[in-house]
């Protein structure tokens, strides 16, 4: 139990920074009168996590020197817990109006904090459990990460209405605190199959392992499912809070009911998905998880083209939180599987990086395609186009998993 709660804390601190700048932000800026294609520009600060596998090697080979006493993986962690403290406060003094590049600034360094951290998190928790373990342990983070998601986003905006955004931030920086103490609780795992290798074999020694494990033509089609499974939450998650604020919901709606309802439906299909990787197996699981999520984001459309109704929005927001938490503990599962606990850090890295990496690059287009749909098409219908759209991302992964069963269920 106590390896789950340390979980949960972590995976909480790993969600608060990520959902702060790539979710929260981005209503704080459209609050702030600030374009939509300014908005979908700050998409790109998250390459910052797309592109962590070049610096996993320092994860993987050093520890920090004055923290080592907690562990190898503990002491990025702390260290990066402690940066992004620092950061979050300089952030509560920014003014997007006045200076967005002061914004912009911390936002990057948040972000970059954010991404050492998960790499060593990842880490951590591969080497703390055997894979039997994992899938609940990627259910207790994933729990932990959806409560940063209502924190981050429901709380934040309740509070900044009724505040400040700037106080909004300074209390999301305390609570970054919770990771501290989740440390505590359980020691680091033993990896006794880590390899000891020196920082340039820490990047070629883990992909020749890829390669050699699943073969070239196999290693590029798992990368190829990797870099498309995710490809319609990605690209669309800039936009859904922008979204909420051109229907003329207020701040207090969108945080004290469609986050609300976000949340308790990501936990729901975050557990379910732990049930039914154990029940249907991974190849089914991924599969089911694609359909689901391609399916929300069309069911997004029709609440655009509606008159604004919340319980309508709510309903969609459900739906579309269920595949989520679906997706994300699969997602976990598939990319632990394909890991060697001789290179933890940089190989989980290296997929979530070919996971998030096209994913962003496209996103930061996502605010110019929105309103080039809605600069021929109108506000509603130029919401409706894009949500389609987004959601034809998911047809490559389907295609890609549906004939590769075997490779999946290796």
């Amino acid at each position: 139990m106590n390896k789950n709660l340390t979980m949960a804390g972590l995976g909480f601190t790993s969600g608060l920074p990520y959902m702060l700048i790539f979710s929260t932000l981005s209503i704080w800026l459209r609050d702030a009168g600030i374009d939509l294609t300014i908005i979908g520009f700050f998409a790109w600060i998250s390459l910052t996590y797309s592109l962590k596998f070049l610096w996993s090697p320092l994860v993987d080979r050093y520890s920090i020197p004055f923290l080592k006493y907690f562990g190898s993986r503990k002491s990025w962690i702390i260290l990066m817990q402690i940066l992004i403290i620092i950061f979050l406060i300089c952030l509560s003094n920014a003014d997007p109006v006045i200076d967005i590049k002061y914004l912009a600034t911390f936002a990057i360094l948040i972000a970059l904090s954010g991404s050492f951290q998960d790499i060593a998190i990842d880490a951590f928790r591969i080497e703390l459990a055997g894979i039997k373990e994992q899938g609940n342990l990627a259910a207790y983070y994933q729990f932990g990460y959806r409560g940063a998601i209502l924190t981050a986003t429901s709380f934040a905006l309740i509070y900044a209405e009724n505040y400040s955004w700037g106080s909004a931030y300074f209390l999301m920086a305390a609570l970054m605190l919770i990771g501290l103490i989740a440390l505590l609780i359980t020691p680091e795992g033993k990896n006794n199959e880590k390899r000891e290798l020196t920082f340039l074999e820490n990047f070629y020694e883990p992909i020749k392992d890829f390669i050699k494990r699943f073969n070239l033509f196999a290693a590029s089609i798992l990368l190829l499912i990797v870099a498309t499974y995710r490809l319609t939450d990605i690209v669309m998650g800039p936009m859904a809070n922008p979204f909420y604020i051109d229907m003329g919901f207020s701040l207090t709606e969108i945080g004290s009911i469609v986050k609300i309802v976000a949340l308790i439906a990501s936990i729901i299909g975050l557990f379910l998905g732990g049930i039914l990787i154990k029940k249907a197996g991974l190849y089914r699981s991924l599969l089911f998880g694609a359909f689901a999520v391609m399916i929300s984001n069309i069911l997004f459309s029709i609440v655009a083209i509606s008159e604004p109704n919340l319980n309508l929005l709510s309903i969609i927001v459900f739906t579309d939180s269920f595949s989520a938490g679906i997706v994300g503990t699969v997602n976990i599962a598939f990319l632990t599987s394909l890991v060697s606990k001789q290179f933890t850090a940089t190989q989980y890295a290296l997929l979530t990086s070919f996971m998030m990496l096209p994913g962003k690059v496209f996103s930061g287009f996502s605010g110019i395609l929105a309103d080039y749909f809605q600069s021929i098409s109108g506000a509603d219908y130029g919401w409706m186009l894009f949500f389609i759209f987004t959601s034809m991302l998911a047809i490559p992964a389907i295609i890609l998993i549906s004939f590769n069963k075997s490779l999946i269920q290796r």
